[in-house]
């Protein structure tokens, strides 16, 4: 079967394909693609002189598999794939799915005669006993949903019909998405495609492992939360406002829900940072999605807000970029994200729709930026406008910048 290559994943992996001390953990939402990225390494390896008789490859939310929840039935189905000689290549998907899965994982990486490869759909999957028993020991690879450019290049290998109209085509990777499978469906279906997926986190990944008692009251929070995704919130007027729409919830219970939802990767919160202080500000945040369809899959109002739509998917594209990012302030003014790499690389961006409607409109955008006295990049992202020069920032738009995989 031919599998789209997911390039960028790859090269941070590959590095790592034959190293027996280090399990490779491939983490991210569900169906963002982590079984088929890890079936391309396993491709890959016997593209490069790897024998089949190496490779264990495990999906535990296949047939025939979905037994395996104990250590000792996921240790005896290892060991009876395990007669080849030399390095044995073992891909486990879903491994969650395993109780106490780590000392299995451990005993095999401690043998040294295994490249260990697994994948969890949540954060649950690092949040407890692997992350202890194996400090050190383990690399997390974050997959995100398709960027731009690949939706660009899934809808080639599918052949699907691309636009030569860079800024439509970006304003459909908007409104769809881009849970990879969901291109191989076709208008109401791709909506209809995502809004199965978040009851499927919720099933797999949310109702099994923790106790959600009043689920109305949960989807309620999930609603809000993706219905104002980009907003500056803190708990209080989360609080106010599902008080005001009938739903009192308690504080407490509000902020395990949400913690649940940054858990499960249907979230990211995104801190607020003071440049002056060098400090978080904490109370407040903003939220951006794992993926924009989640929001145009559960609302009948298809119509684009620019202004946050564009921030989640600067938040997205950077974070699979291996940024670190938060929201900026500077004095009173605020600056969208400020990027930080290697703990030694800083970027500042601001995003907007348009800065060409009038100088008000182009000065609310540079002021931030120009009032940051260092050095290191700056940037104005827009959807489509004239470049413009002004004090030394970058200004792009963002169609082209994503589709060049472009970094900032």
């Amino acid at each position: 079967m031919k599998l789209y290559r997911r390039e960028d994943y790859l090269q941070k992996i590959r590095g790592f394909y034959h190293d027996t001390g280090i399990i490779k953990v491939i983490t991210g939402v569900r169906r963002c693609g982590k079984s088929c990225l890890m079936e391309t390494i396993s491709m890959e390896l016997k593209e490069n002189g790897v024998r089949d008789e190496n490779i264990i490859y495990l999906n535990l939310d296949k047939r025939g598999f979905r037994k395996i929840k104990t250590a000792d039935q996921l240790d005896a189905l290892i060991e009876e794939r395990s007669a080849a000689e030399g390095t044995k290549y073992l891909f486990i998907d879903e491994i969650q799915n395993v109780n106490d899965f780590e000392e299995v994982i451990n005993g095999y990486r401690e043998e040294e005669e295994y490249s260990i490869f697994i994948t969890g759909s949540n954060s649950y999957l690092l949040s407890g006993e692997l992350a202890t028993k194996l400090t050190g020991r383990y690399l997390e690879f974050e997959v995100f949903t398709l960027s731009f450019s690949e939706y660009l290049g899934m809808k080639t290998f599918l052949k699907k019909p691309v636009s030569p109209d860079l800024t439509s085509e970006f304003d459909l990777y908007l409104t769809e998405g881009g849970f990879p499978k969901a291109l191989s469906y076709e208008g109401a279906d791709k909506q209809a495609y995502i809004r199965g997926v978040i009851k499927e986190i919720f099933e797999k990944d949310i109702r099994k492992r923790v106790k959600v008692r009043k689920v109305s009251v949960f989807e309620n929070v999930q609603r809000y939360i993706i219905n104002n995704f980009g907003a500056t919130m803190s708990l209080t007027n989360i609080l106010e406002d599902l008080k005001r729409n009938g739903c009192p919830i308690r504080r407490e219970t509000l902020n395990r829900y949400i913690h649940i939802l940054e858990e499960a990767k249907i979230i990211y919160p995104c801190e607020r940072f003071d440049l002056k202080s060098r400090k978080s500000i904490s109370g407040e945040q903003k939220y951006y999605l794992a993926d924009l369809g989640f929001y145009f899959a559960l609302n009948t109002d298809k119509r684009i807000n620019y202004g946050p739509a564009l921030e989640n998917i600067v938040y997205t594209y950077a974070r699979s970029k291996g940024y670190n990012i938060s929201v900026g302030r500077i004095g009173k003014l605020e600056c969208d994200f400020i990027l930080e790499r290697n703990n030694t690389d800083y970027s500042y961006i601001q995003v907007a729709m348009t800065i060409m409607n009038s100088i008000d409109t182009e000065d609310r955008e540079y002021r931030p930026l120009e009032s940051i006295k260092d050095n290191y990049p700056k940037y104005v992202i827009t959807r489509n406008d004239l470049i413009q020069h002004r004090s030394g920032i970058v200004h792009v738009n963002i169609a082209p910048f994503m589709k060049e995989n472009q970094l900032f």
